[in-house]
């Protein structure tokens, strides 16, 4: 085989490996999941699934994150299965 040959198995079997991981840590059930495993799981920014919490537009809660004082928003593993059924809620009016 040339060096070009195993170069060019090299880099795909690399690729294969990075997409078989990616698809484990989609797949891998948890029963919360922070605003950036969810914005993985759903392709958007962690900004608009943090916006999301906010504006009530998916279901969360704040827990104690390991940071002090301070609370990170957590989704359920029924509510990310909901958000993949039947999308967002609607905005809720003030």
């Amino acid at each position: 085989m040339s060096t070009e040959t195993v170069d060019s198995l090299a880099e795909r079997l690399q690729r294969i490996e990075a997409a078989l991981e990616h698809l484990i840590r989609q797949r891998t059930v948890k029963d919360w999941y922070s605003t950036q495993e969810l914005s993985e799981l759903v392709g958007k920014s962690e900004y608009t699934c943090r916006e999301w919490c906010r504006q009530g537009r998916i279901r969360a809660e704040k827990k104690r994150s390991g940071r002090g004082k301070f609370f990170s928003w957590v989704i359920s593993r029924d509510e990310v299965a909901r958000i993949e059924r039947e999308g967002l809620l609607p905005v809720a009016r003030q």
